[in-house]
């Protein structure tokens, strides 16, 4: 069973190797939810859980039937790529909400909880803190502070390995780029088995539906310090009301292509500017690999755009064949993950002092 929870909803799968054998969205109500407003997003876990054991039960399906429960992973420590068992170390840092709240914060507790009723283990899969970059992608041009590794780590890396088993390769063998294209957007460059580097959609690289990605620096600093706005409304200027929004003020890529169709040069100008910036993302990652890799995988909601996929086959075709991988399944990768433990594919991670994976 794999259990995503979002601000206002739970999505839950429960899958038969790799088939679903159904998928929902558990709705939460506003009344429900407000009473929960300035509290930590752990307060949730007993409304959540018997939604969830709800739901399961109305549909017939019993806890003693899983062999797995994997939640979501949230905003933990830097560490590398896998699946991980969940454990005390862990619930614990998720608790102390070090690195910020978000509602994936909830999901190691609701698939230990309902691991515990089922009396089998509980996992997460890659969350957005998968780190396996090396020092030199770490430095920013500045000693103040260094890059920090965010990305759509769970989707990025479950095409990569989708892509290898489907070619009959292994992962580890394969030099590639991934580029997801969703609401953020993460351009990432793979080698032996390693997510080396990639871009942190929060704040740099291409911008995206919603998010502005790298800006001008100075001008930044300027317009931080003008008086005009606050820490909050700049940052929101930035992260959920930059990119496309800010244009256009929609973020729907669909609605953007009916315009460009009924003839409004903006739309066209903007939607060419944002596949403009992630063709020269993809470039960057093509150099930190050498110029030399096997594929160049496209996935993320916007992958679904002919439009969009065209003109940047147009861009970067000549760097590599292009896969394409449209939308992003998180609960099908969160399976995927836990079942290639399952079947000895790959050692299970453990969160002590030193993050470790063992057979």
């Amino acid at each position: 069973m794999a259990i995503n929870p979002g601000s206002t909803s739970t999505k839950i799968g429960l899958f038969c190797n790799e088939r679903a054998i159904y998928v929902a969205t558990l709705h939460h109500h506003d009344d429900e939810m407000n009473r929960f407003q300035g509290r930590p997003i752990l307060d949730q876990q007993e409304i959540r859980r018997a939604l969830i054991e709800r739901d399961l039960k109305d549909r017939g399906h019993s806890l003693k039937s899983l062999a797995g429960v994997v939640g979501r992973g949230g905003l933990l420590r830097p560490l590398p790529s896998g699946t991980y068992r969940v454990n005390r170390v862990m619930l614990d840092e998720l608790g102390r909400a070090e690195r910020g709240e978000h509602a994936s914060n909830i999901g190691a507790f609701l698939a230990n909880n309902i691991a515990m009723a089922a009396g089998t283990q509980a996992y997460v899969v890659d969350p957005v803190s998968v780190d396996e970059w090396p020092d030199r992608a770490r430095l920013s041009g500045t000693s103040l502070f260094e890059r920090q590794c965010l990305s759509h780590a769970l989707n990025t890396k479950a095409v990569a390995k989708r892509y290898a088993k489907e070619t009959g390769r292994s992962y580890a063998s394969l030099r590639l780029i991934v580029a997801h294209l969703g609401s953020g957007i993460s351009v990432s460059a793979h080698e032996a088995g390693r997510m080396i580097d990639v871009t942190n959609s929060r704040e740099e690289g291409a911008f995206s539906p919603d998010r502005a990605g790298g800006v001008p620096a100075m001008q930044l600093v300027n317009l931080c310090f003008s008086g005009r706005y606050t820490a909050k409304e700049i940052e929101t200027r930035l992260f959920g009301e930059g990119g496309l929004f800010s244009y256009l003020r929609t973020r729907d890529l669909t609605e953007v292509e009916r315009r460009i169709t009924a003839g409004d040069a903006k739309a066209a100008a903007v939607f060419d500017a944002m596949i403009y910036q992630i063709a020269k993302e993809i470039g960057a990652m093509a150099a930190v690999l050498g110029g030399k890799l096997d594929v160049l995988l496209i996935t993320g909601g916007m992958a679904h755009s002919e439009k969009l996929v065209g003109r940047l086959r147009e861009f970067v075709g000549w760097i590599a064949p292009v896969v394409l991988y449209p939308g992003e399944d998180e609960l099908q990768a969160m399976a995927e993950g836990v079942l290639r433990v399952l079947r000895g594919e790959e050692a299970v991670c453990e969160l002590s002092t030193i993050p470790t994976c063992a057979a």
